[in-house]
């Protein structure tokens, strides 16, 4: 995805987010509204009565609905004033009644809708809510915003959850129009605000072993289907949760930002070393059905992207240092040498 295309879908998103918002503000203030509403209505209905009553009746029950709308809202009625003065203490009363129950909420509803940054989280909630097929991401220190930063430079969907919004990464996070939640993520509610049911992936990557894994394990029970990378600090732990959960744990020895970035996407790589200056990596991954790889031979491939195809495994037969003229087929399986960067323009072709 271009830079334009990625701004339009960003505007985009943000008018969709703008909408949900809205419609979030005007559920929190029903209340005031439906106060107002009986008050117009039961005072319509009490008119239209005493107006029978004191022999000055308007013309209809809905009448009596307008005129005590009119009046509460200060504007003259389509009628004479009336000659009762029971009848005459509507049209003083009415209006304080009115206003006092409509316009503080009005005010708190305006204050709200046009200051959106002081409702931060709930804005956030909003745009989150407007992604499909994404990834979420726990925790934003050191490791978690390089890793947030590979997946935006890759064109991935993406929605932070972080507790501590007191640190320069959740301002650069949100400079690069990636929402961040403020909320504990052990809550159901913050992994429903990310919008845990429509993700493909969470990312868990705080330091905490055991938030992590009680993390999972939440998201799991929302989206069965849902792809865990966990970060843990125990190799045999780790080990440990991919035999039993099918998680992808990565334990201390594997806690490079590529590496999460990669698992996210459906790919494994290896941490970059470097060789004469050089970052270099090795990936293994599969073609997908959607990939715009699929029908160009190795030798287009490795032109295109500055990589190395060493391995292609096609109906389950592998060929180490494939020809260029190969091509490449649904689900066939690659291990592509490469700078980090090179990989990740490749996996993002490869959908």
């Amino acid at each position: 995805m271009d830079k334009k295309q990625r701004a339009r879908t960003h505007r985009w998103r943000h008018i969709q987010a703008s909408i949900r918002d809205t419609l979030i503000l005007m559920r929190e203030f029903r209340t005031p509204l439906l106060w107002f509403s009986f008050a117009v209505l039961g005072g319509g209905f009490l008119y239209d009565f005493l107006s029978r009553l004191f022999g000055e009746p308007l013309d209809s029950f809905a009448e009596s609905i307008y005129t005590v709308l009119t009046i509460t809202f200060l504007q003259p009625p389509n009628r004479d004033f009336p000659h009762h003065i029971t009848l005459q203490l509507f049209h003083f009363i009415m209006p304080v009644v009115g206003l006092v129950m409509f316009a503080q909420g009005l005010a708190d509803f305006g204050s709200l809708f046009f200051n959106r940054r002081s409702r931060s989280k709930e804005w956030e909630m909003a745009v989150a809510s407007t992604l499909n097929k994404h990834i979420i991401l726990v925790g934003l220190g050191h490791l978690g915003y390089r890793v947030a930063t590979k997946l935006h430079e890759m064109g991935e969907q993406l929605a932070v959850i972080e507790s501590n919004m007191n640190t320069d990464t959740v301002n650069a996070a949100r400079g690069l129009g990636i929402p961040v939640i403020q909320d504990d993520a052990t809550r159901l509610a913050a992994l429903e605000g990310a919008n845990i049911k429509h993700a493909r992936v969470i990312i868990l990557a705080s330091q905490n072993d055991a938030m992590n894994l009680q993390i999972a394990l939440k998201a799991r029970s929302v989206n069965r289907e849902i792809k865990v990378v966990i970060r843990i600090f125990d190799e045999d732990f780790a080990h440990a949760l991919q035999e039993q959960f099918g998680f992808i744990a990565l334990s201390a020895t594997e806690m490079a930002s590529p590496v999460f970035a990669a698992a996210a996407t459906g790919t494994d790589i290896t941490s970059p070393i470097s060789i004469e200056g050089q970052l270099l990596g090795l990936a293994r991954m599969t073609i997908n059905p959607n990939s715009t790889l699929i029908d160009k031979t190795i030798g287009e491939v490795e032109d295109q992207f500055h990589v190395t195809i060493v391995l292609q495994r096609h109906n389950h037969k592998s060929q180490m240092h494939p020809s260029e003229e190969n091509r490449l087929h649904e689900k066939d399986v690659l291990a592509v040498l490469g700078g980090p960067d090179e990989l990740h323009r490749l996996m993002h072709d490869n959908g």
